[in-house]
């Protein structure tokens, strides 16, 4: 079993962590109940574009602060991860504050500006390229980089079910999605010889807002909803868990796997 420790003494970044509704903010705090100091990152400006708004980041890094164990630390980052120089200096940022970094969880996403093939154009799939699958490798290398061959190397990506079903609106998201998934397992050969351990989670529909009744057609959510098994949608604290394991020495054993976390949701 996962103990509460688990994550003593270890490092995590973690992008995304922008809304305490977010299933970034539910993996920092899993991470810091269970031991782990924290950078988090976040980019308000892409949150206030959403219709369920942006939380104050200060207000979001004292509830992760209230989660910590010891003498473990969190810090934060406003960071537009679409600026290629980015990713690196996250890491780096997260170097110089502890020293080194075991863990990186790259949960950040831009959404909310796609469409389906006839409506994206250039600007839009090149926006899903630079933040979703580019910055994702880049904070990955450069995260290898600065690992010195420790346990506890873990890199975690997040995709979504664009393997298991369409998602003909969200083109230009589930490209950029699709990329990460299906390079897991080459990146994950090369980072395994560093003693670096990645792995890729699909969380499958997560409700942090955009299934609120008042941001989603009725019909569409009651059908949704009737083809989970549980009658429930997944919450971020359901991804949480799982992303905590992965990193963790219980999780030493999983290697370039795609995860598919999904509750049971019946496709199709």
């Amino acid at each position: 079993m996962d103990s509460p420790e688990s994550l003593q003494g270890r490092v995590a970044v973690v992008t995304g962590v922008g809304r305490r509704r977010g299933i970034g903010f539910a993996i920092a705090r899993a991470l810091a109940e269970r031991g782990a100091s924290l950078l988090v990152q976040h980019w308000r400006p892409h949150d206030e574009q959403q219709p369920w708004g942006a939380d104050d980041p200060a207000t979001v890094v004292g509830e992760l602060a209230s989660s910590l164990r010891g003498d473990a630390r969190v810090v934060d980052m406003s960071l537009d991860l679409g600026d290629e120089r980015a990713p690196a200096a996250l890491v780096e940022y997260g170097v110089a504050e502890f020293g080194h970094v075991d863990v990186l969880v790259c949960n950040h996403a831009v959404s909310g500006s796609d469409g389906p093939l006839d409506a994206v154009d250039a600007a839009e799939l090149d926006l899903h390229w630079r933040v979703n699958t580019r910055a994702t490798l880049l904070a990955t290398r450069a995260f290898a980089r600065q690992h010195d061959g420790r346990e506890g190397g873990r890199v975690v990506w997040m995709t979504s079910g664009q393997q298991l079903g369409p998602m003909p609106d969200e083109i230009a998201y589930a490209t950029s999605k699709a990329a990460l998934a299906g390079i897991t397992q080459s990146v994950a050969a090369d980072l395994a010889e560093r003693a670096i351990l990645l792995n890729t989670v699909n969380p499958g529909p997560v409700n942090t807002g955009f299934l609120d009744p008042e941001h989603i057609d009725p019909g569409l959510r009651e059908g949704l909803l009737a083809a989970f098994p549980q009658e429930r949608f997944g919450e971020p604290v359901d991804v949480a868990r799982l992303v905590a394991w992965l990193v963790s020495d219980e999780g030493r054993w999983i290697v370039g796997q795609v995860l598919n976390s999904e509750g049971g949701l019946r496709r199709g």
